[in-house]
């Protein structure tokens, strides 16, 4: 259910959220860093825990594609927009569970035991949030 487009990597192991942890915005347990080759990937140790995150993955695109302005579902995603998405989502959700810190499984399970379902999410509370996240401005360099 993930769309190619929300994931660093095309591997059937890549972390859903892998923009979102390396830009330190989040945390997960059951990630594990590794290079293939330069380039860094984030991948995930657990296929149940990768399909859950692939859902609200993809319900978060699709409840905020509006919102974002996102290009239509089978069309990739700017990197740009995949940071907002997968950043901005979590940090919502963790708002709207008050959750202590952004720990990925932790959320999607903290989501699906309290609402039942990742689609039964109050949605409408979310997607504000969602789009009213910016990134954090880079320090400028020291001379």
């Amino acid at each position: 259910m993930t769309d190619p487009g929300s994931c660093c990597s095309d591997d059937a192991h890549a972390c859903v959220f892998a923009k979102a942890l390396f830009a330190q915005q989040a945390q997960c347990a059951l990630s594990r860093r590794d290079s293939v080759g330069e380039r860094a990937v984030v991948e995930c140790s657990s296929p149940p825990a990768r399909l859950n995150c692939g859902t609200l993955a993809a319900l978060l695109r699709e409840r905020a594609r509006f919102a974002l302005r996102l290009p239509p579902l089978g069309r990739p995603l700017l990197h740009q927009q995949a940071l907002r998405l997968q950043c901005g989502g979590l940090a919502a959700l963790q708002s709207a569970l008050g959750a202590q810190r952004c720990e990925v499984h932790e959320l999607v399970g903290q989501a699906q035991q309290r609402h039942g379902s990742l689609t039964e999410l109050p949605w409408a509370e979310l997607v504000p949030q969602l789009a009213a996240w910016t990134p954090r401005r880079r320090r400028p360099a020291r001379a």
